[in-house]
């Protein structure tokens, strides 16, 4: 039997325990939908502020400079990258996740339509996260393509050349299951098809290589495992091919040169910079920083293979725990036993009705 004992002495030898401190954690809460809304890094309201009273209130205007917030979504996308497997000046940090995804579609959609005029289809996974699809089936509808829903067991058979786009989330937010990127971008590569990737549930969770898996485009989130605030901040990441051969559909602002000259229209900025848009959110910005400075420390203890390993050391135990204390409550399974095929979630099915959080001492935040 798994026992109080026995999770203290795990917690005792693991090289990571400290880490914990650096977090704002509520007394009596046991909080176990971190894959939904990160907690709160103790870093973070000091940061934000200081750029509230300090860099706004005493800065105004002269912080665009001093305070280096117009570098800010490539400073915070540049650490983004580290976690990734992507390289400096390939990832910004801007936007949401629907509307960068709306820009890599985009792109990904012209780039199929000069090269392979004749593909029409884009294919993603029925149980997709709602807001890709909606984001997919409205450039579907916009430039006369298909978006064909499929199984996950169904993915390789249906690469066929008609496909002009395969857009998966890496990690799926319902049940934890996590693609092979590499073997299906390489299977997507081999049939002429481009790859749009959505890191939702795996940045700052999972380890992940984008370059590794020669991964076309990538789009994400900070507000769950990145510890940011609520308020999105996303990551937007491309290949240097792809940042070349087509830009941003919304280019307004941020992805124009720093200093706009007096000319109505002047030419977009190069590389990833060009995804940019409109004015960003500093203070969103400033607190996303701060969540990843967090992980960026863990680099000395092993960095995400570190934390990898100890997320499935977590899960198994987890499910362990459920498998011997909650049998005969009608309880499934819905998250993979293969560390392979798992994402940093364990997802939970019940029969008849939501789970509840019991009364007590304590409070659970399921």
């Amino acid at each position: 039997m798994i026992t109080l004992d026995h999770c203290r002495a795990l917690d005792a030898q693991d090289p990571l325990r400290t880490f914990k401190d650096q977090f704002s954690l509520p007394a009596g809460v046991i909080y176990l939908d971190g894959n939904s809304l990160g907690v709160l890094p103790k870093t973070t309201s000091a940061r934000v502020t200081q750029v509230v009273e300090q860099e706004w209130g005493n800065g105004l205007i002269r912080s665009w400079n001093s305070a280096g917030w117009f570098e800010l979504p490539q400073k915070v996308g540049n650490k983004i990258a580290k976690l990734i497997g992507a390289g400096p000046g390939e990832v910004v940090a801007t936007d949401t996740t629907s509307i960068n995804l709306y820009k890599v579609l985009s792109a990904a959609i012209h780039i199929a339509a000069a090269d392979s005029p004749q593909r029409k289809i884009i294919v993603s996974e029925r149980s997709n996260f709602p807001t890709d699809l909606y984001i997919a089936q409205a450039l579907c509808k916009e430039h006369g393509y298909t978006l064909q829903l499929i199984e996950e067991h169904e993915i390789a058979a249906a690469l066929n050349p008609d496909v002009a786009v395969l857009m998966l989330t890496h990690v799926n937010y319902r049940t934890g299951a996590m693609h092979d990127m590499s073997k299906l971008t390489q299977a997507a590569h081999a049939a002429g098809i481009l790859t749009v990737w959505d890191l939702a549930h795996s940045a700052g969770a999972v380890p992940v290589d984008l370059h590794s898996a020669k991964a076309d485009f990538a789009v994400g989130c900070g507000y769950k495992y990145l510890k940011a605030v609520q308020v999105h901040r996303h990551l937007c990441g491309s290949t240097p091919s792809m940042r070349i051969a087509f830009g941003n559909p919304w280019q307004a602002g941020g992805g124009m040169p720093r200093h706009l000259n007096s000319r109505p229209i002047t030419s977009p900025l190069q590389g990833i910079n060009r995804y940019l848009c409109g004015t960003q959110p500093i203070i969103n910005m400033a607190a996303l920083d701060c969540g990843l400075d967090v992980y960026l420390a863990t680099e000395e203890l092993g960095g995400m293979s570190a934390l990898r390993a100890k997320s499935l050391a977590l899960t198994d135990l987890f499910i362990a725990l459920v498998e011997e204390r909650c049998a005969g409550f009608d309880i499934g399974l819905a998250t993979p036993l293969n560390h392979a095929q798992r994402g940093s979630q364990v997802c939970l099915t019940r029969e008849h009705g939501a789970f509840g959080a019991p009364s007590g001492s304590f409070a659970i935040v399921p």
